[in-house]
């Protein structure tokens, strides 16, 4: 695709929706890779995934989860206690203290209960728009478009947006692709940026949006090679 092209908005629209559907029969096991068992879990999970990897959070919510398993518990958990558990997640201090507040944000607030509007899940400590998308898109049903890096990556390169600002990101992805696919369309872009669409070297001979990608060929064009840079 030649990027210096000026493309309509109806026309990117359209490439948006087929990139989306190509990726959908790359990645059709696509989902959030946080394990939770309810909103409460994921939202606790969601913030603790901030500098980390899902699987380090994955191996530290369970017990976690075993020793305060609600926002009653969370909120009257000791700092210390907490820090201990989430130390292997990074920047753990801050970290404890966030959660501890979630804890006592939703009892005082919400009856314990996370809410299922994102006006009222940024205002507990530690949750902005990229993680209230999370817990309403994968808790709640609720579309929404969760920009992480992989996203604002990826919706730069496929020339969807330039700019830096994940709030316009948000909205400027979210003008291209229909609302009801919101949410898989995030965790499919989230796949292709964990798996082929690196930061440094993007595998670009083993890209199946490679056609409808305007920066297509700045990584590894050896299809050969390319596949090998592929993750599972």
């Amino acid at each position: 695709m030649d990027a210096t092209v000026q493309e309509s908005q109806l026309a990117r629209t359209r490439r948006a929706r087929r990139v989306d559907r190509a990726l959908s029969v790359r990645y059709p096991d696509a989902r959030c890779e946080l394990d939770f068992r309810n909103p409460f879990e994921l939202l606790i999970a969601t913030v603790l995934s901030a500098q980390t990897t899902d699987v380090r959070v994955n191996q530290t919510t369970p017990e976690l989860f075993d020793r305060w398993p609600d926002a009653a518990a969370m909120a009257t958990a000791d700092l210390q206690d907490l820090e201990d558990v989430l130390r292997p997640t990074g920047f753990f201090r801050a970290k404890a203290r966030s959660v501890s507040g979630i804890g006592a944000a939703l009892v005082e607030r919400f009856g314990g209960q996370v809410p299922a509007r994102l006006d009222d899940l940024v205002t507990l400590p530690g949750v902005g728009r990229k993680t209230a998308n999370v817990v309403l898109g994968n808790a709640f049903g609720v579309p929404g478009i969760t920009v992480d890096t992989h996203v604002q990556r990826l919706s730069q390169r496929l020339g969807y947006t330039t700019s830096e600002d994940p709030v316009v990101i948000e909205a400027e992805l979210g003008a291209l692709l229909e609302k009801r696919e919101w949410t898989m369309a995030s965790h499919r872009l989230i796949f292709h940026g964990r798996r082929t669409c690196f930061a440094r070297r993007p595998a670009c001979g083993a890209c199946p949006v490679a056609t409808m990608c305007p920066s297509a060929g700045i990584g590894e064009t050896d299809p050969v090679v390319a596949a090998e840079m592929v993750r599972d």
